[in-house]
């Protein structure tokens, strides 16, 4: 957690904030009639939309310490696996197609030691996704499937080793292997050592023989302590988001590359031995260790609407399933999945989900059809969807179904539009919504970012993020929800597919970028209405939006000044008054190529200040590339 910043009191009268010279003598003029609501604002507007890309769960959110803990091969050997042959032992790996620990798992990792001691172990040993982080005074669980050819092997050690020095950071014997398939617990506590990232996992023998191995799993301590859980320093910074839902399991994640690689949602609950995994479009494979129960229980933890994606018989290389009989199994597939979600533990598939560990149905508001269907070229995707909404309709009527392109057969509840553009082109665009038809379909923003910065976005990125959300905010009687995307990225070389992302990580270390900081502030403070509010004299690229929470008595004001010059701004208050105590913050930076990153973590965070309210006339001075946030008690 990072230290707040100071709280300094400041005071609104005729000046606030001596100025500087200023390009611009004339101040912009915002009014804000409080006792005119014009339009409800949508309580879910801000949410995430996350999928597998950038190692957002595989090296990232899913706190599996083991990278290719099932071993896959390919021509190199087992990545991330390596052989031990310590002293004088003498062994070999290879795979073994024969056995393995379930139907799914049908081959494993064949370790040979044909010479092994307890002065000179044999075995293999696992990097981590780039790295294994280890904090002191640290519990951390794994488990693996393993047998052996007879008990002359002996027991496995397994230990945490630190990669420099070679010291044995923390270590756990594991005896009665046994010559059938089971699965095999393990304790690892570490004691006063460094917090580092530099450190392996080594499992050994200490006798010649032969062991079977798979599915090797370790995990640090977890956000709510859930086995099988998320990255705790992660989940704390969606949690500073205040999310209202979660869109998953994502977007090319859901459709894949090829019909065959769609997200079979079937094959990602139940226990891990009996989860194959896929391949993820984004060119690396997902374990599927972070399925559909765990994606559920996100929402849960953070208190979010889960939206479901249903898989709408498109994939990315331009497949498609035909409507009709061919697309049948696909929309049962759909409604089988809702019913695991939502089901009471009566139902077949409720039945499963509470055999699978949780007996609670969750509550679904939203279901998307697809994603993207506007890249089928086919023109099935009308089609498609219809039959998707008739059915899902006739089981679950109060569901809101999200179309991803406009169709014309059925008009659907709601309509996902997705955006990626630079700063200067949301700028001109912070308007879009404005003009849109109020009699037409919801919008859901499923996708949108300021294609800015790499990694993770710069401040002219955050500019961008921040003027298109006071337009969404001005909308929010039509846009019902939007989400940033991508949500995360492993930072190190190799594990990025697509900049800009949201949130930067490694193994150990975690960061918000600028965008990620302008987002906490839109949602933080966000009210339920919205009151007529009319700028003049604005100019080029300042943006503004005014919300009110009329159960709380408290009016937001956000202001985007975009410009290299400060903007003196006066805020007129119509129809109400102010108490004299109010709060500031802002998020501002000196050039648009600022930014934060892994090892400058904080070089851009908000700031707050206290206000002193002496008059309904705010006069401020809105400082050079500042995003701005008011937040005033109405009397």
């Amino acid at each position: 957690m990072e230290k707040q910043k100071p709280v300094v009191p400041i005071v609104f009268s005729a000046c606030l904030l001596a100025a500087a010279a200023h390009a611009q003598t004339a101040p912009a003029i915002l009014t804000v009639h409080a006792d005119q609501p014009v339009a409800r604002v949508s309580p879910t507007l801000y949410g995430l939309m996350t999928e597998e890309i950038n190692h957002s769960y595989e090296g990232g959110l899913y706190a599996e310490m083991v990278e290719n803990n099932t071993f896959r091969a390919d021509w190199s050997g087992f990545p991330g696996w390596y052989l031990v042959e310590d002293g004088q032992s003498q062994a070999k790996i290879s795979l073994d197609s024969t056995t393995g620990p379930s139907r799914q798992f049908a081959s494993s990792m064949r370790i040979d030691a044909t010479s092994a001691s307890a002065s000179s172990p044999a075995g293999v040993l696992n990097t981590g996704y780039w790295g294994m982080a280890l904090h002191p005074n640290t519990v951390y669980r794994g488990s693996f499937y393993a047998k052996d050819d007879s008990a002359a092997v002996g027991p496995v050690t397994v230990n945490l080793v630190a990669n420099q020095s070679g010291k044995v950071l923390a270590r756990a014997v594991v005896g009665d292997i046994g010559t059938e398939w089971g699965e095999h617990h393990f304790t690892l506590k570490t004691g006063a050592i460094e917090t580092s990232a530099a450190n392996h996992l080594v499992i050994t023998v200490t006798h010649s023989g032969t062991m079977w191995l798979n599915l090797v799993t370790l995990f640090p301590p977890t956000y709510h302590n859930r086995p099988n859980g998320t990255r705790i320093d992660l989940m704390e910074k969606l949690a500073a988001m205040h999310p209202a839902f979660l869109r998953f399991p994502g977007g090319n994640y859901l459709e894949g590359d090829h019909i065959a690689d769609w997200y079979d949602w079937k094959k990602t609950i139940g226990p891990l031995v009996t989860r194959p995994g896929h391949p993820s479009p984004w060119e690396y494979w997902s374990t599927d260790g972070f399925g559909l129960l765990e994606f559920l229980e996100w929402c849960e933890d953070l208190h979010m609407q889960p939206v479901l994606a249903v898989y709408a018989g498109y994939s990315l290389q331009h497949e498609h399933v035909n409507p009709g009989p061919d697309l049948e199994p696909y929309v049962q597939s759909a409604l089988e999945e809702i019913e695991y979600a939502t089901g009471s533990p009566e139902t077949k598939w409720g039945t499963q989900r509470a055999a699978d560990g949780h007996p609670q149905p969750f509550h679904i508001t939203y279901v998307e059809i697809g994603n993207e269907d506007w890249f089928d070229k086919s023109g099935s995707y009308d089609a498609r969807y219809a039959q998707f909404y008739k059915a899902i309709k006739a089981k679950y009527p109060d569901l809101q179904l999200i179309a991803t392109a406009p169709v014309s057969g059925i008009r659907p509840d709601v309509l996902d539009e997705h955006y990626y553009l630079r700063a200067s082109e949301f700028f001109n665009d912070a308007t879009h919504y404005d003009k849109t038809d109020r009699n037409g379909p919801k919008i859901f923003v499923g996708e949108w970012a300021t294609r800015e910065g790499t990694p993770t976005p710069n401040f002219g990125a955050a500019l961008g993020d921040a003027a298109w959300m006071t337009g969404l905010e001005r909308n929010s009687d039509i846009v019902v929800m939007a989400s940033y995307a991508p949500l995360l990225t492993n930072v190190n070389p190799g594990a990025m597919q697509w900049a800009p992302d949201l949130i930067g990580y490694d193994a150990l270390r975690s960061y918000g970028s600028p965008s990620y900081y302008a987002q906490v502030m839109f949602a933080s403070y966000l009210g339920d209405q919205r009151p007529a509010a009319t700028i003049e004299g604005a100019g080029t690229r300042l943006f503004y939006s005014v919300t009110e929470d009329s159960v709380k008595k408290r009016l937001y004001i956000k202001l985007v000044n975009a410009t290299s010059d400060p903007r003196k701004i006066d805020i007129k208050l119509i129809g109400g008054a102010l108490e004299p105590e109010g709060r500031l913050v802002l998020l501002s930076a000196q050039d648009t190529q600022a930014t934060n990153t892994i090892d400058r973590p904080v070089n851009i965070v908000p700031v707050e200040k206290a206000l002193r309210v002496t008059e309904d006339t705010l006069h401020y001075d809105a400082p050079a590339y500042s995003i701005q946030v008011f937040d005033l008690k109405l009397r």
